[in-house]
């Protein structure tokens, strides 16, 4: 998909509820206050219009991080993979490009989002973690025609320099950028889970914001999904601008 025609298309999943495997959710418009802010944080509350809610399991677990990730994807797909029945894979968050903060479950329940390998065990941190994922198509390859996505489609011409960054990490040279509601809705987020489950305000110094953390418990505060995986992940990628999200957060 085109990175022009990504906003009709999450325009769409708004005003339909449809994901790209056709399950319809209904949405609706809510506003929580951020505990000991004047602040409100506003967000979409998803649930499958059948009910089905075996995508995640209804247990609480203390929380001690916050984990972000990009989904390599487009909302309605994103949607899709993160709500398959009886596959426990997802997360409480989802920003649209739009800057919208799409909720599919109550933040203290849990689904694995870290996946095999992870350092410190998928189900121990899964539990005690709560993951954010951004909707961005993430690595991007260099081609005549174009900046192409992993799929291989055409993401933005290459003379579109705002919509990709390049920098060598791990397996790719080029990732997509995130749109500055993105930026904004993610600073308002964090601000609110730090508050309601007394997570630290704190983030990695660069390098170790790429970096494997062989003492990962010890750390409580903010992280991306490579902190916890040697290999195969590549999100939040060197495209982010934690400079940003960090001066957001902690003010």
């Amino acid at each position: 998909m085109n990175v022009n025609e990504i906003p009709a298309y999450e325009n769409e999943f708004d005003s339909n509820g449809v994901d790209s495997n056709g399950k319809i959710f209904t949405l609706s418009d809510e506003t929580i206050q951020i505990p000991d802010e004047t602040g409100v944080m506003n967000y979409v509350r998803i649930k499958a219009a059948s009910g089905d809610e075996s995508y995640f399991y209804k247990s609480k677990f203390p929380k001690d991080q916050i984990v972000l990730h990009f989904t390599m994807g487009y909302l309605k797909g994103d949607i899709a993979t993160l709500t398959q029945s009886d596959y426990h894979v997802s997360v409480p968050f989802i920003i649209g490009r739009n800057g919208k903060i799409y909720n599919l479950f109550y933040s203290g329940y849990w689904a694995y989002h870290l996946g095999p390998g992870s350092v410190g065990g998928n189900s121990t941190r899964s539990k005690r973690t709560i993951g954010i994922e951004i909707s961005n198509i993430g690595p991007l390859k260099q081609t005549e025609e174009g900046m192409a996505t992993y799929y291989t489609d055409i993401y933005c011409d290459n003379d579109q320099v705002n919509e990709y960054g390049q920098q060598t990490f791990r397996r790719f040279n080029y990732y997509a950028t995130f749109t500055d509601a993105q930026y904004e809705s993610l600073i308002v987020l964090l601000r609110y889970l730090t508050a309601r489950y007394n997570i630290e305000r704190k983030f990695r110094n660069e390098p170790e914001r790429y970096e494997i953390l062989p003492n990962i418990f010890d750390f409580g505060g903010i992280l991306s999904h490579v902190n916890y995986r040697r290999s195969g992940k590549e999100d939040i990628g060197p495209a982010f601008d934690w400079d940003r999200v960090i001066g957001g957060v902690i003010m």
